[in-house]
C-alpha cells in the first residue's frame, strides 16, 4: 500500500519512538553491565581480613612448638632415670585447642590449603598425643623397675657383706652378680642395647637360682629385685618401640609443609588483590570520563526540560490549590453535620429537664392564689386581734372561722407538700441542665488550653453523657482501667470518641446491642478499645 504525504509524519513519529525505546534499553543494559563490573572489581579489591590468617599462623606455630616439646620430653624421659624427677607438662589440651581453632578456620575457607591438609595433620597430631601418653606410662613403669632393681640389689649386696652375717651363711657369687645388676641396669635404661639386656637377663637368672639358698628375709628382697628387673626389661623394650613409632610420625613435616603452603597462598591472594586494585583504578578513570561526557549531554537536555517542569509545576500548583479548597469545604461540611447531630442530641437531652421546670413553675403559679387568699385572711385576723376590745366578738369569731377554713383546705389539699415537691422537681431539672452544660463544656474544653494533661476515662464518661440519646436501647460495658493522664488535645480526643461511639451505635440493627469501652496502660502510653457487636463492614 503506497504511503501518502499525510502518513509520513505518523510513520516518522512511530520510528522515533521505537528508536528511543531501543536506545533506552541499550543504555539500561550498558549501565547494568558497567555497575556489575565496578561491583566485581570493588569486591575483588576488598582488604583481606587477616584476623583469621593470623590466627591460623599462630596456631600452626603453637602446634610446631608443642610437637618439638614432645620430642624433647621423650628424650629427657629416656635419659632421666630418677622416678621422682619433675614430670613433663601435659600439652595435649593445648594441642586440642589449637586443632579446634584450625578446624573452625578451615570451615570458613574449605577450598584453601588449610582445608585440604588439616585432616591428615589432625590425625597425626592426635596419634602422636596418644603415643606420648602411652610413652609416659611405660617410661614411669621402666623407671620404677630400674629404681626397684637397683635398690633391692644394693640391699642384697649390703646384707651379704655385713659383718653381722656369719661367713658360713654368705652366698658365693652374690656380690659379683649384684655388681653386674647395679652396673648394667642404668646402662640398659640409657642405651637399651641387647648386650646390656643379656647381662641383666643372665644376672637375674643367677639371682633366681641363688634365691633358693637364701634366708627368708634375703629371699624376699631377691624376689622383689627379680620382679623389678623383669619389669625394667619389659617396659624399656615397650618404650623403645614407642620411640620408634614416634620417630616415624609425620606431624612435624606436615606442620612445616602446611605453614609454607598457607603463607604462599596468602601471598598469592595479596598479589591478586593488588592487581585488581590497578584494574579498579583504570576502570574508575574510564567511568569518570564517560560520566563527564554524559553529564554535559544531560545538562544540555535539562535546559529544555526546565521550562516544561516549570509549566507542569504551575499546573500542579493550581490543581493542588483547588484540591485544598475542596478538602476544606468537605471538612467544614462534615464538621457542621457532626455539630448538628450533637446539638440535636443536646437539645433533646435538655428538653426533658426543661419540661420538669416548666411544669413545676406552672403548677406553682396555680397554687399561689390559694396561698395568697389564706395569707390575706390571716392578716385580717391578726388585725382584729391587735384591735383588742374594740373588735366585736362576732366579727372576730367569723374571721377566725374563715381563716380556719382556708387553712383546713390548704392542709387537706397538701398544698405545701405539693409545692415542695414541685420545687424539688424544678431544682432537679435545673441540675440536669447544669450537668448537661458541664459535660458539654468538658467535652469541648473551650475554657482550657489546646494541649493539656487529660485522663481518657473522664473524656469517655463525658462523651457517653452527650451521646446518651443515641444509647437509650444500647448496653454500654465500661471496662475502664487505672490509667495515667496523657498530654493531648482533650477536645479533639473527645471528638474522636464521639465519632467512634456514634459509628458503633449506627452499626447496631434496630439500635440494640452492646458497646464495650476498654482502657488500659500499654508500654509508656494508653490504649482505648471501642468494640461493638453490630453487623460490621464486609471484608
Amino acid at each position: 500500500m503506497p504511503v501518502t504525504a499525510s502518513d509520513r509524519p505518523i510513520l516518522q513519529n512511530v520510528q522515533m519512538k521505537k528508536s528511543a525505546a531501543i536506545q533506552n534499553v541499550l543504555l539500561g543494559v550498558g549501565a547494568v553491565v558497567m555497575i556489575a563490573a565496578l561491583v566485581f572489581l570493588y569486591d575483588k579489591t576488598q582488604a583481606v581480613d587477616l584476623r583469621v590468617e593470623n590466627e591460623v599462623i599462630e596456631r600452626l606455630r603453637e602446634l610446631k612448638e608443642i610437637d618439638g616439646r614432645w620430642d624433647v620430653d621423650v628424650l629427657r624421659a629416656g635419659l632421666e632415670p630418677d622416678i621422682s624427677a619433675l614430670q613433663p607438662i601435659d600439652r595435649r589440651p593445648a594441642a586440642e585447642r589449637a586443632l579446634r581453632s584450625l578446624e573452625e578456620a578451615a570451615s570458613k575457607k574449605p577450598q584453601s590449603a588449610l582445608g585440604a591438609s588439616l585432616p591428615e595433620l589432625s590425625k597425626a597430631i592426635r596419634e602422636k598425643a596418644n603415643l606420648i601418653e602411652e610413652f609416659r606410662k611405660v617410661n614411669l613403669e621402666a623407671k620404677a623397675g630400674l629404681s626397684g632393681l637397683v635398690g633391692q640389689a644394693t640391699e642384697l649386696g649390703a646384707a651379704a657383706q655385713s659383718s653381722s652375717t656369719p661367713s658360713k651363711n654368705r652366698i658365693p657369687g652374690l656380690d659379683a652378680m649384684v655388681n653386674r645388676l647395679v652396673n648394667a641396669a642404668p646402662l640398659y635404661y640409657w642405651l637399651a642395647n641387647e648386650s646390656q639386656s643379656h647381662v641383666i637377663e643372665g644376672a637375674l637368672g643367677e639371682l633366681q637360682a641363688l634365691a633358693a639358698t637364701m634366708p627368708e628375709a634375703q629371699r624376699a628382697k631377691a624376689k622383689q629385685a627379680l620382679d623389678a628387673g623383669l619389669a625394667l626389661l619389659k617396659h624399656k623394650a615397650a618404650e623403645q618401640q614407642l620411640v620408634g613409632r614416634l620417630a616415624l610420625l609425620t606431624s612435624g613435616p606436615r606442620l612445616d609443609s602446611l605453614t609454607i603452603a598457607f603463607n604462599r597462598e596468602l601471598e598469592t591472594t595479596m598479589q591478586g588483590k593488588e592487581l585488581f586494585r590497578v584494574y579498579l583504578i583504570a576502570y574508575a578513570g574510564a567511568l569518570l570520563i564517560l560520566l563527564g561526557w554524559l553529564g554535559a549531554k544531560i545538562r544540555a537536555a535539562n535546559v529544555g526540560l526546565e521550562h516544561r517542569v516549570q509549566e507542569r509545576t504551575r499546573e500542579l500548583s493550581d490543581a493542588l490549590r483547588h484540591l485544598k479548597e475542596s478538602e476544606t469545604q468537605l471538612i467544614q461540611s462534615e464538621k457542621m453535620s457532626s455539630l448538628g447531630q450533637m446539638v440535636a442530641g443536646v437539645a433533646h437531652e435538655i428538653n426533658t429537664p426543661l419540661a420538669y421546670v416548666k411544669n413545676s413553675l406552672g403548677t406553682v403559679a396555680e397554687k399561689l392564689p390559694e396561698l395568697g387568699t389564706a395569707l390575706n385572711e390571716a392578716e385580717n385576723l391578726l388585725g382584729l386581734l391587735q384591735a383588742g376590745d374594740e373588735a366585736k366578738a362576732d366579727e372576730l369569731a367569723r374571721q377566725f372561722s374563715l381563716v380556719s377554713q382556708h387553712l383546713a383546705t390548704l392542709k387537706k389539699r397538701e398544698v405545701v407538700k405539693e409545692l415542695s415537691g414541685l420545687v424539688n422537681d424544678g431544682v432537679y431539672g435545673t441540675g440536669q441542665m447544669a450537668e448537661i452544660v458541664g459535660n458539654l463544656k468538658d467535652f469541648s474544653r473551650l475554657d482550657r488550653s489546646k494541649v493539656n494533661h487529660f485522663n481518657l476515662n473522664d473524656g469517655l464518661t463525658s462523651t457517653l453523657l452527650l451521646a446518651k440519646h443515641l444509647l437509650k436501647s444500647i448496653t454500654v460495658d465500661r471496662q475502664f482501667g487505672d490509667i495515667p493522664e496523657i498530654v493531648c488535645s482533650p477536645s479533639q480526643i473527645n471528638q474522636v470518641f464521639l465519632n467512634l461511639i456514634t459509628n458503633a451505635a449506627q452499626a447496631m440493627e434496630n439500635m440494640q446491642g452492646t458497646i464495650t469501652l476498654k482502657t488500659r496502660t500499654e508500654g509508656e502510653g494508653v490504649a482505648v478499645d471501642v468494640l461493638d457487636n453490630g453487623k460490621g463492614i464486609p471484608p
